[in-house]
């Protein structure tokens, strides 16, 4: 197993610019061939640098996939528990440091400490003891052909895995991908969010003390330069890419070109339907949860279409305003803060533009916020206020186009038949909530939707061990779960062997 170099750890604490942050490369941290640099700016502070992080380039992905290439034929051989005690051995230290990652993910991506960025290391953490435990579950079958024949299947791993990771949730998206590609024999290329880097860094420092040179590499740069070479490059065996649809597009025409394996995870703009009876005294919380409020809505499971009943419409409205309007907007580094800022200017302009075109809709009411805020502390970082706009249409762009931002569109509906041809006209299919105590609308509803996960009565979270993924442009593939495993890391190959008689 590699030894890690002296770390180079950032101080949370500090405002000033931290030390350089190289890329992980055959078990060392190395700079890009090009000896340039990025900078990684802090989300809570308009152009105050954090740190750089080297720009890579198509050479450096040549390098990293080399050293992949290199290190799976030994990797794939390694005894299954061998493996799991490599991951088990990250998972104690990725616990014993979730503090620091959990502080690191604040300043990098500016979601709040308290109510997203540890959450985000706990889940990390159950991600790699979870995939250390069925990583002797890559079994093959034997059928019973009879004494003159031996007939049976090995599940083997793909080989070299690119993994090209979003901005908005880094490590428990890297959490998603690299312990069952590592568990399955395969060994992984990390591609971190240009605008989010520093966490997947510090996630590729703690696996390369307990991984053998070469199994985990992870490099930065700009996604069309290094995400294009990843997925191009003829000794990559898989691309699993998340982030947005559009992008997801070029990602799949590129990697099937060369018929390379690859799964998707996309973007959705994802109903939650409100039946009278699912009205109780946990609903609005529930529904602050499935919104994503406190992650900015910048979450491709946001529940940001709100179908209500026309009975309960105004109540639940008026309990979900003033819910929302209690939240503390503020530093993510902050205890206190419920939400934190959003990644960058161009995000920020982005879902500016959406409150624009909400505030013109003359059908459309502004029931909470609707403006960015103008004075005051947060206009020192790129934050966005909580906003409902009522009286929507499914037809209107707002409730069509995925905002990545803490926009929510509420929609009356009567018919449940109706609801459910409106949730369901749209190109996306990741989530859906259903909020019923009747148990015949609930599942019945849910079996209608057309979503990869379905939440009833509850905002829901990942659960570690459950299958994930979407419908239609949503994506292709399913992870995080023993069976995204087995489907997504493996391939099956036959072998018959004739026997003496």
């Amino acid at each position: 197993m590699s030894s890690s170099a002296t770390s180079t750890a950032i101080d949370t604490t500090k405002t000033f610019t931290g030390p350089d942050q190289p890329m992980w490369i055959n078990g060392e941290r190395v700079a890009s061939e090009s000896g340039q640099w990025r900078e990684v700016f802090n989300p809570a502070k308009r152009g105050q640098v954090i740190t750089r992080v080297p720009a890579g380039t198509p050479k450096d992905v040549d390098r990293a996939v080399a050293a992949a290439k290199a290190a799976f034929p030994a990797w794939k051989g390694t005894h299954f528990t061998e493996r799991a005690r490599a991951l088990s051995l990250i998972a104690d230290e990725l616990e014993a440091r979730a503090e620091d990652f959990a502080r690191l993910t604040a300043l990098d991506t500016g979601n709040a400490l308290r109510t997203q960025a540890r959450p985000e290391a706990t889940t990390l953490v159950a991600l790699f003891r979870y995939f250390a435990g069925v990583a002797g579950e890559v079994k093959g079958v034997t059928l019973p052909a009879g004494d003159t024949q031996l007939q049976y299947t090995r599940r083997e791993p793909l080989g070299v895995v690119a993994c090209i990771l979003p901005w908005n949730s880094p490590l428990m998206i890297a959490g998603f991908k690299v312990p069952a590609a590592l568990a399955a024999g395969n060994t992984v290329v990390l591609k971190a969010a240009d605008d989010a880097p520093l966490t997947i860094l510090l996630l590729a420092e703690v696996c390369n003390k307990y991984l053998p040179k070469g199994v985990l590499n992870a490099l930065t740069g700009r996604g069309s330069v290094i995400g294009t070479a990843l997925a191009d490059h003829p000794d990559v065996d898989k691309v699993s890419f998340t982030g947005s649809t559009e992008v997801g597009k070029t990602v799949a025409r590129q990697a099937g070109e060369r018929l390379a394996h690859m799964s998707l995870e996309l973007g959705g703009k994802n109903p939650s339907i409100v039946f009278p009876d699912g009205v109780d005294g946990q609903i609005v919380d529930g529904l602050l949860f499935a919104s994503r409020f406190t992650r900015q809505g910048q979450s491709c499971t946001a529940g940001s279409r709100l179908f209500l009943h026309e009975d309960i419409y105004d109540d639940v409205l008026g309990k979900l305003v003033d819910r929302l309007g209690a939240l503390t907007v503020g530093n993510p580094l902050d205890e206190a803060s419920d939400m934190g800022a959003v990644i960058n200017q161009k995000q920020y302009d982005a879902i500016d533009e959406y409150l624009v075109e909400g505030r013109d809709n003359k059908n459309m009411t502004v029931a909470l916020g609707g403006t960015a805020p103008t004075v005051g502390p947060l206009t020192e970082g790129y934050y966005h206020l909580p906003t409902i706009f009522s009286g929507a249409r499914n037809d209107f762009r707002l409730a069509k186009e995925e905002i990545f931002g803490p926009v929510l569109v509420a929609i009356a509906w009567r018919d449940l038949d109706e609801v459910v041809k409106m949730a369901n006209d749209t190109h996306y299919g990741l989530a859906a909530f259903v909020w019923s105590h009747n148990l015949d609308n609930a599942l019945n509803t849910a079996h209608r939707l057309e979503a990869g996960w379905v939440q009833v009565n509850q905002g829901g979270g990942q659960v570690v061990g459950q299958s994930y993924g979407g419908y239609k442009q949503s994506g292709i593939g399913r992870e995080v779960s023993l069976e995204g495993m087995l489907e997504g890391f493996t391939q099956i190959k036959q072998i018959n062997v004739k026997l003496s008689a």
